[in-house]
């Protein structure tokens, strides 16, 4: 419990304040369809989220906030490995869902690897960069990781799910741009890296047409709510303009929402806050937008504060992991960019993306406890 007590106080509060507001809307967001479409309880996801949340809190936040950054980098590797087994696991025998192979299946329980992956290029990096902080000028050292994050977003990519892989990608550049690396080598990498990565990926497409012109469709997104987008492509987000318009600056109330009845048939999960904005109206959301932006400037200031490059790697590649999801998911479902599947963190529905989010703060509460208590042995 000693490592509890030194945690990072505002951002547990801001964390536990996100998660209960995620709880309470994932319940009122999904009660109808749990009820109506996957004939369960109206409890259903109610009771799973909060499944993820306990077993999250037990067996993800404790035991990483007592174990040093040290053998969390050492395992960082082991993880690797592991993910990209089971990345390869998911390729060939994981079950066809919504297209994409995306999931491993164990009875009751559903778990998304690619997920994982995210967080753990994010440990690695650290454990990399910190290895390797005497040689990143050779280009030759500076270029594997970014091999590495291309080669698993690669993988990603053939399930396919191109927002996952595409958040990999945009993550491990930005992580990349805060190595001390000279600008130029940068630059020069980055543009080499992006060019090769858009001749494999139009490579790809080339030989899976079907999964090409569906890619394409997405792009397509402008006009969602005209005569014959209405009914196809242009359906969810049409609804989503729907719920912003009934919100108003007050809401609805909480569980009053009617897009909720159907009408958004992602309403838990992509399109969660679309229900936050009818319910709890413009005012309510905008809190809720700031709760996002002081957990991310708390994240960054203890990345800043700490005392080993391997901790402020972290905690920057946690924040902008975070932010990356926020702002696709949010300006995909106000129709600024194309839909992609990803979820916002705390307040969507996930099981696997929960814990992932859990297991990535408690790591930059292990960075601030071990900033903490190195100010205490020299006071």
């Amino acid at each position: 419990m000693k490592a509890l007590k030194h945690t990072d106080k505002v951002l547990l509060i801001v964390s536990i304040l996100l998660f209960s507001i995620g709880l309470i809307m994932i319940f009122s967001a999904s009660n109808i369809a749990a009820f109506m479409r996957y004939h369960k309880t109206p409890y259903n996801f109610l009771f799973k989220q909060g499944g993820s949340l306990i077993i999250g809190g037990l067996f993800v936040f404790l035991p990483i906030i007592n174990m040093h950054t040290k053998t969390i980098s050492a395992l960082s590797w082991l993880a690797l490995i592991v993910s990209l087994f089971l990345l390869a696991f998911v390729y060939f025998f994981g079950p066809i869902i919504n297209d994409a192979r995306s999931w491993i299946s164990l009875g009751p329980i559903s778990f998304q690897p690619s997920e994982l992956v995210k967080v753990v290029l994010i440990v690695w990096y650290a454990a990399y960069f910190e290895l390797k902080r005497k040689q990143l000028n050779e280009m030759r050292t500076s270029i594997f990781p970014l091999c590495v994050s291309l080669f698993f977003a690669f993988w990603i990519v053939l399930q396919p799910d191109f927002g996952t892989a595409g958040i990999i990608v945009l993550m491990s550049f930005m992580l990349y741009f805060l190595i001390p690396v000279k600008m130029t080598q940068k630059l020069k990498i980055i543009g080499g890296f992006g060019g090769a990565l858009l001749i494999v990926i139009m490579g790809y497409y080339i030989f899976n047409t079907s999964s090409l012109q569906r890619q394409i469709s997405r792009f397509d997104y402008r006009y969602p709510c005209s005569e014959e987008k209405f009914y196809t492509t242009g359906n969810q987000v049409c609804n989503s303009y729907i719920a912003f318009n009934n919100g108003g600056l007050l809401g609805k109330g909480l569980g009053n929402s009617t897009q909720k009845y159907l009408y958004l048939p992602e309403s838990h999960t992509d399109f969660i806050f679309a229900i936050v904005v009818e319910e709890l109206g413009f005012l309510m959301s905008t809190g809720i937008i700031l709760l996002y932006g002081i957990l991310i400037w708390r994240i960054i200031k203890i990345g800043k504060e700490s005392s080993s490059s391997r901790g402020s790697i972290m905690c920057y590649g946690v924040a902008i992991y975070i932010f990356l999801h926020t702002i696709i998911n949010l300006l995909g479902i106000m129709g600024v960019l194309p839909l992609t599947g990803v979820p916002l963190p705390f307040l969507s529905y996930g099981g696997t993306f929960t814990l992932c989010i859990i297991g990535a703060l408690s790591i930059v509460q292990r960075v601030a406890i071990e900033t903490k208590e190195k100010k205490l042995v020299k006071s």
